[in-house]
């Protein structure tokens, strides 16, 4: 499954994505905001998408705001999230293949629509590698996270 969320400035953005995971035939849940609200706030949108995220295998979750920056931030603080704000299709694919990135974090402001849904299509497209050291690093991650 996949999760979106966005704030006010990746609201247009997440719109058009939906669209394209429909027409990519993947299916999704929006987990808000539902409509344009030029004062909400990022944390309860991140927060949420990562909480399902981690609720089971396999689920992934793009996230948007402004820089990209805030949102992703706020998804690295569930634990098992994996939050990375990416630029290019290529960086896409190698943070799932190397790190098995779960959650795109998308800016709204710095990348053109078209840009983003590449981004987009390659982090859906992209598949772990489960080679010995990408499996030593994820646990090394999981022993900071639970000394937190």
């Amino acid at each position: 499954m996949i999760y979106l969320g966005s704030d006010h400035k990746g609201f247009a953005l997440k719109e058009k994505i939906k669209e394209k995971l429909t027409e990519w035939d993947y299916e999704y849940e929006d987990v808000g905001p539902f409509e344009y609200d030029k004062d909400d706030d990022y944390p309860k949108f991140g927060e949420a998408v990562a909480r399902k995220v981690v609720s089971g295998k396999g689920n992934r979750g793009i996230l948007i705001c402004g820089s990209g920056i805030g949102i992703d931030v706020t998804a690295n603080k569930i634990d098992g999230i994996r939050a990375g704000t990416i630029s290019e299709p290529d960086q896409a694919k190698a943070s799932v293949h190397d790190e098995d990135l779960n959650v795109l974090a998308l800016s709204a402001d710095f990348l053109s629509e078209d840009k983003a849904i590449e981004i987009a299509r390659a982090f859906l497209a992209a598949e772990y590698d489960t080679k010995e050291r990408y499996e030593r690093r994820l646990e090394e991650i999981k022993k900071i996270e639970s000394n937190n």
